[in-house]
């Protein structure tokens, strides 16, 4: 059965282009569509699709005040479509908070380097949204009830490691970081975590988000704003200190290096690198720089990455808690590092922050 989506914009341009694109693919169809907010809401409950896709600016109702409503009265994935400025990223991080589940940039030539290949990744944000979750009518709390996805990845390994609740009072001392990974779903998991740790929080915290680069400072400044910890977008030469989080820049790598203090070094993506910024990468140079001395996290996302970071980490010695299915917006990339057998814990979203701060206990 084919997936169904509506879409949503004022201009009558880009509706037919979204849905010329979306129809080529088999298995979606687009069965409405709207041209403002308060006709999205109405064409929402009359059709019942699994996905919307939304514009943030309109006439008459907003894409953020009608992902609100949607959310409250008839819940389901919804992505957003947004400029890549800096008020496109405020207005993003919005939407995010009143429900949206994820964002591409409006111009096609901003999701990739041609036009095929951004609509193959629109057609698979789609899809994956679509397969993520199971709305019931009436759900006021959108992320209570998923239904995972998983994504295509090899026959699983079974991992020893895994339990699937939280790791209660496991101890944290003797750590010298925290490294948190995350992608589809992320914006709104960090802030879940991180709103829970005190202002003592004895750790550094280095988070990997993808974001592209006009966004990563107005969600560094939301979650500084947010929380009792202070938050900043990393830059070259930034130390790592207990009680910050260091969120890595759109568009480039963060490499931790090690020494009497371990600093950040911020650089361009190598070749061919998909992920800007790339989980596996700043993993990976966690080995080096701490060693066994890390926890690292990996939260919802789409693909794998982090779990070759998370592998090169593990065999270390370092200890690996993913998020669980149920919680995951995505369980791509949390799937990826449990099937790797590579997972000590295997949380639910909210218990994170209770759990990292247990750990120091």
């Amino acid at each position: 059965m084919a997936l169904r989506v509506v879409v949503v914009d004022d201009s009558g341009f880009f509706r037919r282009r979204i849905v010329e694109i979306l129809n080529a693919d088999i298995g979606i169809e687009v069965v409405g569509t709207a041209a403002n907010g308060q006709e999205a809401i109405e064409v929402v409950k009359r059709l019942n699709p699994d996905v919307v896709t939304m514009d943030i600016e309109m006439p008459v109702m907003d894409g953020i005040t009608a992902a609100r409503r949607i959310m409250a009265e008839s819940p389901r994935p919804i992505l957003m479509f947004s400029t890549l400025t800096t008020e496109g990223a405020k207005a993003t991080l919005d939407a995010l908070d009143a429900g949206a589940m994820d964002f591409l940039p409006k111009r096609f030539s901003e999701m990739a380097k041609d036009e095929d290949a951004a609509k193959i990744l629109l057609r698979r944000r789609v899809r994956a949204l679509g397969r993520s979750r199971a709305m019931r009518p009436g759900q006021a709390d959108h992320r209570d009830r998923p239904t995972p996805l998983a994504e295509p990845s090899p026959a699983p390994a079974r991992s020893h490691f895994v339990p699937r609740t939280a790791p209660g009072v496991t101890s944290l001392h003797g750590l010298r970081a925290v490294l948190i990974g995350t992608s589809t779903g992320g914006p709104v998991a960090l802030q879940e975590v991180l709103k829970v740790l005190p202002k003592s929080f004895p750790l550094p915290i280095i988070l990997v988000q993808h974001m592209p680069a006009s966004f990563t400072p107005a969600f560094a400044e939301r979650l500084n704003n947010l929380c009792q910890i202070d938050v900043k977008e990393a830059a070259t030469g930034d130390v790592l200190r207990p009680g910050l989080a260091l969120l890595a820049p759109g568009g480039l790598q963060l490499i931790l290096e090690g020494g009497a203090q371990t600093r950040i070094r911020i650089e361009d993506s190598p070749p061919g690198t998909i992920y800007k910024p790339s989980v596996d990468i700043t993993f990976t140079s966690a080995v080096t720089a701490l060693r066994s001395q890390v926890l690292a996290v990996v939260l919802t996302g789409m693909g794998a990455d982090g779990r070759e970071g998370a592998r090169a980490l593990k065999g270390q010695g370092a200890s690996i808690w993913a998020q669980d299915a149920a919680s995951s917006v995505v369980f791509g990339m949390p799937a990826a590092v449990i099937e790797a057998g590579i997972v000590d814990h295997v949380l639910p979203l909210k218990e994170f922050g209770p759990a990292l701060v247990k750990g120091f206990c």
